[in-house]
């Protein structure tokens, strides 16, 4: 059983417990690299799986690649006819030098009233809120009023492709009766004034285009004229792509976010207005960068190669892109990059995920703002769209429904986007035992 010791930590069971359950899965490096070189999340999902079999829920691992592993369990609720709904979260983290970090990353510290790691926020925060809130129910009997599948998955931060990809691909029975699912990056709080909070619930994610560029020119002596220079023509077109303004395109999700930003504010919205919009999203403070993110498609290239030799003309140069593309604007977004990249130039997917987007509407949602207006008479359930992605790409793949809400009330001063993939990431101890309490009572009313 996990150490319930809570340090000062006070609360009912399940409030201490998922303090301490997210300490000890920080501690588990579950670090992805990219390319099987990390330690695997065979660890944690061992942890995972333990900690559900000691109170009495099955469970069954599966494993894509030696220590790439992932765990799916179902808890039984009133009624087995409804659909049942699906709780994912993450084992993996992106890697932590610690030379970077004030704390050890993998240490899972408390301090200044958060817990310190790898994964405080993406994600074994959410992974602690869904154990501790089953262990609890499985402990009193409090059955929920459908069945609910959890899984904790492996590689989402390479793309999903040996996690929830691949149980997609290779297990659909898991998941076949399920509508709908709860994931990450979402029911976190931005504070516009003391009786004001939104919460926003991610309803919509941007697609991923990582693309591999590639020029061809003629090779040949560094000391002759060269007019047909692959790295040149290669620097050209990533320069064209990175220096590429795309439009301002306000997608429905993005549309109804400002709309409600407006509102908070007592501010007219202009959707046609560019510099408004800007000013708006600026108001934001720190997740005006993630919110901004999601105004227009994006491209930024991250690496180049060529040559082997200082006096040696190559005859291929590549580089690496990052693009992302809003729901809806697939096909426009790839015209515009074959446009700027010219005929030299040619793309390779090295891996593509799709734009995914769903309403922010129905029982589900509801759900959702009645939890968290229960734990906090100042919230308000707002939809946003994601900049980055989720395993609920993977998920969408089967027609489930995926929403991001991993409840989190958080102090205004908190940088809350930099904690993601950023040095010191931490989360508030006060914000984890909100985060189970709402959950809770989120999946009283699924």
């Amino acid at each position: 059983m996990a150490e319930v010791s809570g340090e000062g930590v006070e609360g009912g069971r399940a409030e201490v417990e998922v303090v301490d359950l997210c300490r000890e899965l920080i501690r588990i490096d579950t670090s992805n690299p990219g390319d099987h070189s990390g330690p695997g999340e065979r660890v944690a999902a061992e942890y995972v799986a333990a900690k559900l079999d000691e109170v009495g829920l099955a469970t069954q691992i599966f494993e894509s690649h030696p220590r790439r592993t992932s765990v799916v369990a179902r808890m039984e609720g009133e009624d087995p006819s409804r659909p049942p709904l699906l709780l994912h979260g993450h084992l993996d983290v992106v890697p932590a030098d610690a030379a970077d970090w004030s704390r050890d990353p993998f240490g899972g510290e408390i301090a200044d009233g958060c817990v310190w790691g790898r994964g405080a926020v993406d994600m074994k925060d959410m992974d602690a809120m869904i154990l501790a809130m089953v262990r609890e129910r499985m402990r009193t009997g409090r059955r929920p009023p459908r069945d609910i599948v959890l899984a904790f998955l492996a590689d989402e931060e390479a793309g999903g492709y040996f996690g929830a990809k691949w149980l997609v691909d290779h297990h659909p029975e898991l998941f076949a009766d399920c509508t709908e699912a709860v994931g990450e990056v979402g029911g976190f709080s931005f504070t516009v004034r003391d009786d004001l909070r939104l919460y926003l619930i991610e309803t919509a994610e941007k697609g991923i285009a990582w693309m591999r560029l590639t020029a061809t020119g003629t090779a040949g002596h560094g000391s002759m004229v060269n007019d047909d220079n692959a790295v040149t023509e290669l620097a050209e077109a990533v320069a064209r792509l990175g220096r590429h303004r795309f439009p301002l395109r306000l997608t429905k999700t993005v549309r109804a976010f400002l709309e409600e930003v407006c509102d908070a504010f007592g501010i007219e919205f202009d959707p046609d207005d560019e510099e408004a919009v800007a000013e708006t999203v600026a108001r934001l403070g720190p997740i005006a960068t993630m919110i901004g993110a999601t105004l227009r498609n994006s491209v930024n290239p991250t690496m180049l190669r060529a040559g082997y030799k200082t006096n040696v003309i190559p005859q291929t140069a590549t580089a690496e892109v990052d693009g992302r593309f809003l729901p809806g604007l697939e096909d426009e977004y790839f015209a515009t990059i074959d446009e700027l990249l010219g005929p030299k130039v040619t793309r390779d997917s090295e891996r593509q995920l799709p734009a995914v987007e769903t309403d922010f509407s129905g029982a589900l949602v509801a759900a959702m703002a009645d939890a968290l207006k229960a734990e906090d008479p100042a919230a308000r359930a707002v939809p946003y769209c994601l900049s980055g992605g989720t395993d609920a790409k993977a998920f969408a793949e089967l027609g489930i429904k995926g929403y991001g809400f991993a409840p989190l009330k958080l102090p205004p001063e908190l940088n809350f986007a930099g904690m993601f993939h950023g040095i010191d990431e931490r989360v508030p101890v006060d914000g984890l035992q909100f985060g189970v309490r709402v959950l809770n009572r989120f999946v009283d009313n699924c």
